[in-house]
């Protein structure tokens, strides 16, 4: 006859391998069944072998012995821990406490949304002795209707009353050039960036396990330093130019720019052209206050023959700028940190016309150069 030590290794070793299928109370029947066919000490091995109290496999005991039906579910209703705002009725009134001073928009709204992180409202809520952990802040607050949200950019300005009747003089002055067969470019200077191997968003096809090799930190290069990009944008052959300057922005910048363009890719594509309208932003190197702009594009103008009509962009709304909409930074970052090696880049977007509202421009070539035009003021 086998020991109660032998027993006790059989059982355990069954034991460790059903236990994981079942849930709490199907092992207590489970060890119930193994003690009561034992008999005598039964309940005393079973607890030795699993590990558990023997009042647990007396439970099992009593459950088989009652001949109760299965519940269906793992508990008794009203089994468990209490939810956290039951055991501490003060618990939900804190938080909230602590939330509304910094709730922010329409209070009338479905969702509400708040700063504070849960780890730190958890962390306040023990400092005012309701134990509480970040999960629970949580759950008590998507319960009370709050989101985690970030900011919402749609509070704007005071409004011009002839704000409509300058798109649409815009609008005409462009249509109206293009339908004549004359240029319309729209500039537009970005922030000074970066050049060297710096590291890019998005991915590119390359053999496995050889992508390309960028600095880890994207700190100034000494020798490289920062260019500044102005682009030029060619509604009519939805095309564009980058000149990358490695001094300052100024408005001798920006005309030289417009005359290298000129020069390598207007001159050719509009070789009867007599007038030439520009779109820009209200401020910065081709703004509407700087009198060196008027002053380089009138010697621009006198070179090449052309008039030159310039429409400004109310303050503002220069995110409606065609140049804005239709040429991609991320893609100009790429050509900038390949400069001199790439001097062209095309992407393809589907066709758009001057008036915003419609879809986006379908082919853009985007052509780009290196400029050390110094800044003159």
């Amino acid at each position: 006859m086998a020991s109660m030590e032998d027993v006790q290794r059989v059982l355990a070793a069954k034991f460790e391998a059903v236990f994981p299928h079942l849930d709490e109370r199907q092992r207590r029947l489970v060890m119930a069944a193994e003690a009561r066919a034992l008999g005598h000490g039964g309940i005393r091995a079973v607890a030795r072998a699993t590990g558990v109290r023997e009042a647990t496999v007396s439970r099992g005991v009593d459950e088989l012995d009652a001949g109760a039906p299965p519940l269906g579910r793992v508990r008794r209703p009203g089994g468990g821990r209490k939810r956290a705002v039951e055991v501490d009725p003060g618990l939900r009134p804190a938080l909230l406490a602590l939330v509304e001073p910094d709730e922010r928009g329409d209070p009338m709204s479905p969702l509400r949304w708040t700063t504070k992180s849960t780890r730190k409202l958890a962390e306040e809520l023990t400092r005012q002795g309701h134990r509480v952990g970040a999960d629970t802040v949580g759950d008590l607050l998507r319960a009370e209707g709050f989101s985690l949200q970030g900011n919402s950019k749609t509070l704007e300005g005071a409004q011009s009353p002839d704000r409509d009747a300058q798109f649409r003089y815009i609008n005409s002055q462009v249509t109206d050039s293009l339908n004549a067969g004359d240029p319309v470019v729209s500039v537009d200077t970005k922030k000074k960036e970066l050049v060297g191997e710096y590291a890019n968003r998005g991915r590119q096809w390359r053999p496995k396990g050889d992508p390309v090799k960028v600095d880890t930190h994207d700190f100034p290069d000494k020798e490289l330093g920062k260019v500044v990009p102005y682009r030029i944008y060619d509604l009519a052959a939805d095309a564009g130019w980058v000149s990358v300057g490695t001094d300052h922005d100024t408005a001798a910048f920006a005309v030289a720019s417009l005359r290298r363009w000129w020069d390598g890719q207007g001159k050719a594509s509009y070789p009867h052209a007599r007038r030439l309208l520009i779109t820009a932003d209200a401020g910065g190197s081709n703004g509407y206050r700087t009198r060196a702009w008027k002053t380089e594009l009138a010697a621009f103008a006198l070179e090449t023959g052309l008039t030159i009509t310039v429409c400004h962009f109310p303050p503002g709304t220069s995110k409606w700028n065609k140049v804005v909409v239709s040429m991609n930074m991320e893609g100009e970052r790429q050509l900038m940190a390949r400069l001199p090696d790439v001097m062209l880049y095309e992407r393809w977007r589907k066709r758009r016309p001057f008036v915003s509202g419609a879809a986006r421009p379908s082919g853009v070539a985007l052509r780009g150069e290196a400029s050390n035009h110094p800044a003159v003021p």
